[in-house]
């Protein structure tokens, strides 16, 4: 494809400012959907299976009682393929569901028509580097960027959601992240719950005034705990309540809240039974007594609800933990307030010089996400596969660099968010982030375990690219007693593509840079942070 990286560039400069103030607006003068200008061309040689439009608007949904909510919309349609290859969700601000299967070929074209810069990242997805949503490849108000790849993945939840550079947290939060679901011959085989019972479940936090619109808060101090709203929404509703028969469900669970980490658990004390993460399924089912859930991470369960009389009544929490000072007493006037589901709405911003937006659900609390209700008999009863996939087993000695991980360490501090000690920067990669293509690397997220750098914080880190695998974790002793706090709920085995690095401790993954060459992005998924340039690029060549 030709693809003029160098005007994106200038653009990207050029709007930056424009991006970030329409973000805090919503100005209304944005035009109708209409004819795009794309910024590249389709490749003659690239045979779609399917080919779809997404139009990013700004759009009016119902909330709450009262006046509408004024959003940033993503609506799909299929100019080609399936019409079951996409589903719009209309009466929320979710994006729409995207459904594939493994080696279908897609074309997606992302129209633009936000009064702001905007691209979207396939979260989790292995695609070549000018496809996967850098922000480099930002579009502006009127204009069209066209993705053309090959789902080369296994089955698995993925997730899309908006990645320009300095305004990702707020775009995100206005409505422009969706599902991104692939089937494969794999997962067909097995006999686990299919259409009505097999349940995506978006987890995210938001905060509204008393008109029902969002209020979201740039204050610096905000910025550098990571934006925590007041209510918990679940698929774009507030106190949802989820109506199930007596059998067994799929749940699929996407954190896609900017800042909030989840510690997830069944209100009755039954065990969570994982049956997937990141990168699709695990080898075998595990359980947990709970599980923890950071930004961008996704869990998939199964809930077999045949045990339950028609008329009960369970709920999925999130219970307490030390989060050092995310959202607590360390941050001066954060936290506080009840740990209760369904906090009052706020009338103001919060972004004034002597005040900040503070979250009636402080982070590491407990309250209430969702509640499940069996209002039926089941029609079938399903039996838990024991073995569910074939995940080959990376190896370190067959790493490039076995004996020279590398490092990066995470950081606060100066008002700053940093890796390796450097800010994002466009075209300012380093020695140390060129990797050989079709390599093997080990990785090491260093978040203080050799000597607290500032503000300790948790930090979700998440690759561009290829799935990774975990193979160890390691805590300083000084920070053993709050990890043993989250450490019972972090699920081992299986591809991922984000991992928890809480404060006080080194992970150290395997992954491959295979395929494709170019820039891929490593980032802080907590989007505040990303925003404020925990950010960097890996040049695969």
């Amino acid at each position: 494809m030709n693809s003029p990286i160098n005007q994106q560039r200038r653009q990207w400069l050029k709007y930056a400012a424009f991006a970030a103030a329409g973000a805090a607006t919503y100005p209304s003068w944005a035009q109708s959907a209409g004819a795009f200008k794309a910024v590249n061309t389709p490749s003659a040689n690239f045979h779609p299976d399917v080919e779809i439009e997404l139009t990013q608007d700004i759009a009016q949904v119902s909330v709450f009682e009262g006046p509408e909510t004024r959003v940033w919309k993503v609506r799909a349609k299929v100019l080609k393929g399936p019409s079951t290859s996409i589903k719009n969700h209309p009466d929320t601000y979710l994006a729409p569901t995207i459904r594939l299967k493994k080696g279908q070929k897609v074309r997606i074209h992302l129209n633009n028509n936000l009064p702001a810069h905007s691209i979207l990242h396939w979260h989790g997805l292995h695609v070549p580097a000018n496809m996967d949503g850098n922000p480099m490849y930002a579009v502006s108000h009127g204009e069209s960027y066209i993705y053309e790849f090959e789902i080369l993945n296994r089955a698995g939840t993925y997730w899309y959601h908006a990645h320009t550079h300095s305004v990702t947290a707020r775009q995100v939060y206005s409505g422009l992240a969706g599902l991104f679901i692939v089937h494969d011959d794999e997962e067909r085989a097995l006999n686990l719950p299919k259409g009505e019972f097999d349940l995506p479940l978006v987890i995210q936090d938001r905060s509204f005034d008393k008109n029902n619109q969002l209020v979201y808060s740039d204050h610096m101090m905000q910025r550098m705990q990571g934006f925590l709203g007041d209510r918990i929404f679940v698929n774009g509703r507030p106190d949802y309540v989820l109506p199930v028969a007596g059998q067994a469900y799929r749940f699929r669970l996407l954190n896609g809240s900017n800042s909030r980490i989840y510690k997830l658990a069944w209100s009755d004390g039954s065990k969570m039974t994982v049956i997937g993460t990141d990168g699709g399924l695990l080898e075998r089912p595990k359980q947990y007594s709970y599980v923890m859930l950071a930004p961008g991470e996704r869990i998939e369960l199964w809930a077999d609800f045949s045990g339950r009389s028609v008329g009960s009544e369970i709920s999925m929490r999130s219970l307490s933990f030390d989060i050092a000072t995310h959202g607590h007493g360390g941050m001066g006037m954060m936290g506080g307030g009840r740990g209760m589901m369904g906090g009052g709405r706020r009338g103001m911003m919060g972004g004034g010089m002597g005040m900040m937006h503070s979250s009636d659900l402080p982070s590491g609390s407990e309250y209430s996400l969702f509640n499940v209700k069996v209002i039926k008999a089941g029609k079938s009863s399903q039996s838990l596969p024991e073995r569910l996939s074939t995940i080959p087993k990376l190896n370190v000695r067959d790493a490039a660099n076995n004996k020279d991980p590398r490092t990066i360490r995470l950081s606060m501090r100066h008002m700053s968010a940093l890796l390796n000690g450097r800010s994002y920067k466009m075209d300012d990669v380093r020695d140390d982030e060129i990797i050989p293509v079709n390599s093997l690397q080990v990785i090491e997220f260093d978040n203080g375990y050799s000597g607290m750098s500032g503000m300790p914080m948790p930090h979700p880190m998440h690759l561009h690219g290829e799935q990774f695998q975990i193979i160890k974790r390691q805590v300083n002793p000084k920070s053993r007693e709050a990890h043993r706090t989250i450490a019972g709920g972090l699920v081992w085995g299986g591809w991922k593509d984000t991992v928890l690095v809480m404060p006080g401790e080194k992970v150290t993954v395997l992954k491959p840079f295979n395929d494709f060459k170019g820039l891929f992005m490593y980032h802080c998924h907590n989007l505040e942070h990303e925003d404020m340039g925990m950010m960097r690029d890996f040049l695969i060549k």
